[in-house]
């Protein structure tokens, strides 16, 4: 997909009216009334919420607000109380993990998954879909899957080389830096060929140099197409690629909108400070 596709498909949210749970153009996920609860404790409630086809969403909010959980949910990696979501116009919701992931949704996490005692290669092949080599029957029998795991091997190079990971193709991803894993999980999911990935905070543990190498990477997938959400804490991050903002506070979404409005919206500032922080207060608590 060309990247004037990409822009403008996340040019069409100018002019959307900035408010929770409001309708995109081309909305590619879709959740409505989206539950999770641990034990009496409200984790997410999400009335509706819609990510814009091709453009950059933002995921922020306070710690403990169910960022990572509402990922977690969409994603499969656990189950919902209730509600439902859709994805590219088809229900999502309830699959496992892996069936998410064959529908072209993709994530990666805070914390990177990449098995130490695997090459850096292994860790991309581990990724790549449909591999024949995989059922019982045709492993028996190579020819029926070389010339196919010749054709991941190459996607994988052609990865590798674009995050700047050549060099190490056939070093044990356990020797890799904190910000050399982060750009390996993102290749590793770029070989499912996802048509969105979520990213939980990219930029944790990651020095200035690669930050600015993993923006500049996030930015051109969705210039080439890609839909992409991503949870961050970094508010220059988020200013700085997003096409779109959400806003969550103790499980609910209290705010949407371009990136610009964000730091203006009351919700929001409420959500991070305290409805109270701009209100006087008596002698006793001007003190503490």
């Amino acid at each position: 997909m060309t990247a004037d596709r990409g822009v403008s498909d996340a040019g069409r949210l100018s002019g959307i009216v900035p408010e929770p749970g409001v309708r995109k153009p081309d909305p590619l996920l879709v959740l409505d009334q989206v539950t999770r609860t641990f034990g009496g404790l409200v984790a997410v409630r999400v009335e509706h919420l819609e990510m814009q086809r091709g453009a950059i969403t933002a995921l922020i909010g306070p710690n403990g607000a169910g960022k990572t959980t509402l990922f977690n949910v969409i994603s499969g990696f656990d189950r919902a109380d209730g509600g439902s979501w859709s994805f590219d116009g088809q229900p999502l919701t309830g699959s496992p993990a892996h069936r998410v992931a064959r529908r072209g949704l993709v994530r990666t996490f805070q914390l990177t998954r990449t098995p130490a005692r695997l090459t850096v290669m292994e860790n991309m092949l581990l990724a790549a879909p449909g591999q024949r080599g995989e059922r019982t029957l045709p492993a028996l029998l190579r020819p029926l899957w070389r010339g196919q795991e010749r054709d991941f091997e190459r996607r994988a190079d052609e990865l590798l080389d674009r995050f700047r990971l050549a060099p190490l193709r056939d070093d044990h991803a356990g020797t890799l830096s904190g910000g050399q894993r982060k750009l390996l999980e993102l290749a590793r999911a770029l070989m499912a060929r996802p048509v969105m990935i979520m990213l939980d905070e990219p930029m944790a543990g990651v020095n200035p140099a690669l930050t600015q190498s993993l923006l500049g990477h996030i930015t051109q997938l969705r210039d080439e197409g890609l839909t992409v959400c991503f949870v961050e804490h970094d508010m220059d991050v988020v200013m700085g690629i997003s096409d779109w903002v959400a806003v969550m506070a103790d499980g609910r979404l209290v705010a949407e909108g371009p990136p610009h409005t964000i730091g203006k919206n009351a919700a929001v500032v409420d959500a991070y400070l305290g409805k109270r922080h701009d209100e006087p207060g008596t002698a006793t608590e001007e003190e503490e």
